[in-house]
């Protein structure tokens, strides 16, 4: 009873000073009541909504509700030989979408590249499947694979990428560092862009987007506001991550390659078989050749549809300056009426074109302008 008796003294003391202060103008106490009284701390709508979504937001999740469920993973894993003579495994990852429900699947050539690479599909639903590759064309970058799922897949419709328009919305979905199910926006940026890939072989006629792709994109859909793939993601400028700047192949070259397939006919790459060498100018007149100059042909390769033409290499050498350039050889000047200055030319002009069709060269040979007709041979990719 005696230690409760100056706790209680305390407790009216405080109680006291608390109501005489709070009388006060300045009391810290009425600051506070006050602050409480005014109003809430933060603003907000009126009304709560659960998805006060734009129009644009609407589109962006419609379109990605869809084709999200026909985008899928692909990893492959190829045995190569390290600087050890070992053979170890290589991995690699991209992206792919389903265009028909039994399991066909395009993607990039690079995203199956390889010496019989095994190819692993992964489905949003975390399903996997083996895939086979079914055509490749190399020099647009497109792969056709397929597997065989268990059940009816969703599958994205293909559009044009002929009405394409600067400006207009696009939408990227892929599996960025293995992100699975990345969806990006943004818009075209640019058409017929000419870029070269990994190897150095050149890849025209690309979408330029700002549409944010990065490593694993690749071999995923570009697609336009309506859900309709309009290129495959490819890829990105510089040799890091996202910089604004990315490409895409048009869809159309796809189905150009689809429409082979389905004919029977198996894409491959065009095969020329020869060696040049770039000649011009005062080189060119040293060698006795016209100062426009070519390709000069160094070596046909035996078998190959440039002797089956009947073009010829080199049969002697002479020195120029500190050069020993091979002559005698046909000196190609022309590709389908482009002239031929350098090898990019020609490149160029093979790939518009597919195995079996026609190269119409003109050649200098002997004092005397011709043309000859060589039927383009498949190469062994």
């Amino acid at each position: 009873m005696k230690h409760r008796r100056p706790l209680l003294l305390a407790l009216a003391l405080v109680g006291t000073f608390i109501w005489l202060t709070s009388l006060t103008r300045y009391s810290p106490f009425r600051y506070f009541r006050n602050l409480a009284l005014s109003g809430p701390l933060w603003s907000g709508p009126d009304v709560a909504h659960t998805a006060g979504l734009s129009a644009d937001e609407v589109n962006n999740i419609e379109v990605y509700s869809k084709a999200h469920s026909a985008t899928v993973n692909i990893v492959t894993e190829v045995l190569r030989q390290n600087w050890f003579f070992q053979i170890v495994p290589e991995r690699g990852t991209g992206s792919g979408f389903v265009i028909r429900d039994d399991g066909l699947i395009l993607t990039n050539a690079h995203v199956v590249s390889g010496r019989a690479p095994r190819i692993q599909v992964t489905m949003p639903d975390k399903s996997r499947y083996t895939a086979e590759i079914l055509d490749k064309d190399t020099n647009n970058d497109l792969a056709l694979i397929k597997i065989t799922p268990k059940k009816q897949l969703v599958h994205l419709a293909l559009g044009d990428s002929n009405g394409l328009k600067v400006g207009q919305k696009v939408l990227a979905i892929g599996n960025p560092f293995g992100l699975e199910g990345t969806l990006t926006t943004g818009i075209v940026s640019s058409l017929g862009r000419t870029i070269q890939d990994e190897n150095g072989r050149e890849l025209e006629g690309m979408i330029q987007t700002d549409a944010a792709i990065n490593p694993g994109n690749s071999g995923g859909p570009l697609l336009d506001s309506q859900g309709n793939v309009i290129g495959i993601n490819t890829a990105i400028y510089g040799p890091g991550g996202n910089i604004g700047i990315g490409f895409a192949m048009p869809i159309n070259k796809a189905k150009a390659m689809l429409e082979q397939f389905k004919a029977g006919r198996r894409h491959a790459r065009p095969y020329l078989g020869v060696r040049f060498y770039p000649v011009s100018g005062d080189l060119a007149d040293a060698v006795n050749l016209p100062p426009d100059g070519g390709l000069l042909i160094i070596r046909v390769e035996r078998g190959s549809p440039a002797e089956k033409a009947g073009l010829r290499g080199a049969t002697s050498a002479v020195i120029v300056g500190n050069l020993e350039i091979p002559v005698g050889g046909d000196l190609i000047m022309a590709a389908d009426g482009t002239a031929t200055e350098n090898g990019d030319d020609l490149g160029r002009v093979m790939r518009r074109k597919q195995a079996g069709d026609t190269l119409e060269l003109t050649i200098y040979r002997g004092r005397r302008i011709t043309k000859v007709k060589v039927t383009l041979g498949a190469a062994e990719d």
